[in-house]
């Protein structure tokens, strides 16, 4: 009788245990050298709220001679003193934010697609295994009908 090992050892394309070692790419893999941790120390200091308040703090103090200099120099502080001071670290603290969800994302995508090259490479075990046992049916039939 004809016999096809179903269990024959499948191998895997490399692809997926190259994945699988090197991992997602996430935004922490990008600072590299002493100018990459020191400019990501300067923006994880100023890039946040206390730093915002501080800075407001700081504005704040120069708004009573902005008062007394009239509506030309009030708009000035607004624009160049308050405005820019405090929305440089929350504008920080937003791309902070922001990438922490595209690193989150990166890792959902990685995994999500990690299982579809897994089931992928099950599928093409199986259609292996299917088109053997095709071969050994069409085999079979051509040695009956000859008989």
């Amino acid at each position: 009788m004809y016999y096809i090992d179903i269990m024959k050892k499948h191998i895997q394309h490399p692809r997926i245990a190259e994945r699988t070692k090197i991992g997602p790419h996430l935004t922490e893999h990008e600072h590299l050298g002493f100018n990459g941790r020191f400019g990501l120390l300067i923006t994880n200091m100023v890039g946040t709220m206390w730093c915002a308040y501080l800075f407001a703090a700081i504005a704040l103090i120069s708004l009573p001679a902005a008062i007394e200099g009239g509506t030309a120099t009030i708009v000035s502080w607004i624009a160049q003193t308050f405005l820019q001071l405090v929305l440089l670290s929350v504008i920080m603290v937003g791309q902070k934010v922001s990438a922490r969800a595209s690193d989150k994302q990166a890792l959902q995508t990685f995994k999500d697609t990690e299982a579809l090259l897994k089931i992928q490479d099950e599928v093409h075990r199986l259609i292996k295994i299917n088109n053997e046992l095709t071969e050994e049916i069409h085999s079979v039939l051509k040695n009956h009908k000859k008989k």
